[in-house]
């Protein structure tokens, strides 16, 4: 509904109705207010929200992809919680039929005439819960709620674990392609130093300036160590992701490059991550669970009706053929009047805990806006850099070679030309880490607005 511009967005669930004898569930909290429309105005053109990775055009990258949401440990784990929530929903549907049970014993009997008979009885018992306050009903809703809670939770799973694969295959590419730049500028800053050296040797410059160059040498190779660090660790948190103990490093390519992204997710209008965001719907039907324990827990309030039946036959078994039959039929009624308070206070209990889960709705709702938020700022902004950067590098590259020709003439001194030597390295190594950026800001984008990384087959939210 609209009050004053914006949308109050509740949880389908919070006005649970409930059966004959219990309340509905309303949050004592007040709803959310949503903004009709994200506050970024930035908007990256639309692209496949299923299989979103493959927006890359990266064949590694899908490859891992596969493999993850196939082979991940987390997703395993999440589809074996899923089998045993749907189970235990027809544990609890059970509950509604009648349970029927048999019993039987075998006896020697004395006889009359020093013969002894053999003798027995066998027995069928009947019990059903006609569910007269609900109690049954609620638990089964219950269990229902936890069922589909497990389904979102795998579909959560998912969503986070292509996240990861994407954000640490870029964080590979990314240290690689500083590799690639550390050898460029190592060899640069040698060429430099090759002409200090001769120039010193020549007499037509001083010592300091050796050493000034060998020291920005120096100060480039000491990147290697971390970035070989950052690699590492990357390609090890791949195969954890893929489900593998940690493996040997892949060979690196000659040219690695950030995967650029051909478009954005549709992003839609707040509203749009209820629908979307499998965690929102974790959070929802947690707290719809809660409120059918609160109905259950009201149901224990009012009289419960068990109805009973027995069939026993025996007592006296001659040549196979029982010689008695009994039957009976009854009902035992169950009406509350005094416990201490117990049952009440479990009310009490249970409203506050679906009043909890009601405002860890509200939180998870709160956070997934922020990360839409934070993410289209952060693709629109590092765009911007990425384009700065590009035009920096232009401009240094130009005062460098016109430093470095100035500095062979006796024209310029040695410090102008490290100077645009640094920042000629310096802005190609911030245009690396500038697309890295841009590239899991797309990531973040997909995440937060709840791409369900191509579900599960049979599985659709």
């Amino acid at each position: 509904m609209m009050r004053d511009g914006r949308l109050l967005i509740l949880a389908g669930s919070v006005a649970l109705s409930a059966c004959a004898g219990t309340a509905p569930y309303t949050p004592s909290a007040p709803p959310v207010a949503l903004s009709p429309e994200f506050v970024t105005a930035f908007r990256p053109p639309a692209g496949d929200n299923a299989t979103w990775w493959r927006g890359f055009n990266d064949p590694v990258l899908e490859a891992l992809v596969r493999r993850a949401l196939d082979q991940n440990l987390t997703i395993a784990a999440a589809r074996s919680r899923l089998e045993a929530a749907r189970a235990a929903v027809l544990a609890e549907r059970s509950d509604r039929l009648p349970s029927l049970s048999a019993d039987g014993a075998v006896e020697l009997l004395e006889g009359t005439s020093d013969r002894t008979t053999l003798g027995g009885s066998a027995g069928t018992s009947v019990l059903f819960d006609p569910d007269i306050g609900g109690r049954l009903s609620r638990e089964v809703e219950a269990a229902a709620a936890r069922a589909d809670a497990a389904r979102y939770v795998l579909a959560d799973a998912r969503r986070l674990v292509a996240a990861a694969v994407a954000q640490q295959y870029v964080e590979l590419r990314r240290s690689e392609a500083r590799l690639v730049l550390l050898e460029e500028s190592t060899e640069l800053q040698q060429r430099t130093l090759r002409i200090v050296q001769l120039r010193f040797e020549a007499g037509l410059s001083a010592n300091l300036d050796v050493r000034r160059a060998a020291a920005d040498l120096a100060q480039t190779e000491a990147q290697r160590g971390v970035l070989l660090l950052q690699r590492a660790e990357a390609a090890r948190a791949l195969s954890v992701l893929l489900g593998d103990s940690p493996q040997p490093l892949p060979a690196r390519p000659d040219e690695p490059r950030i995967p650029a992204f051909a478009g954005g997710p549709p992003t839609g209008v707040p509203a749009d991550l209820l629908r979307r965001r499998p965690d929102l719907l974790v959070a929802e039907a947690n707290l719809a669970e809660a409120a059918a324990m609160m109905g259950a827990e009201q149901a224990d309030l009012l009289p419960a009706l068990a109805l009973t039946g027995r069939i026993e036959i025996g007592d006296g078994l001659v040549s196979g053929i029982f010689d008695e039959v009994f039957g009976s039929l009854g009902a035992l009624l169950d009406i509350p009047l005094f416990d201490g308070g117990r049952r009440r206070a479990e009310i009490v209990a249970a409203r506050a805990e679906a009043d909890a889960r009601f405002d860890e709705y509200r939180q998870t709702l709160l956070d997934a806006l922020r990360e839409v938020e934070n993410a289209l700022v952060a693709i629109e902004s590092y765009s911007d850099r990425s384009a700065d950067l590009r035009n920096a590098i232009e401009q240094s590259e130009a005062a460098f070679n016109q430093s470095n020709a100035l500095y062979r003439e006796g024209l310029a001194s040695l410090f102008d030309v490290l100077d645009s030597q640094r920042q000629l390295i310096g802005s190609r190594q911030s245009l690396i880490d500038s697309e890295a950026q841009i590239a899991s800001a797309i990531i973040d984008l997909y995440s937060a607005t709840g791409a369900p990384a191509d579900p599960e087959p049979g599985e659709a939210l």
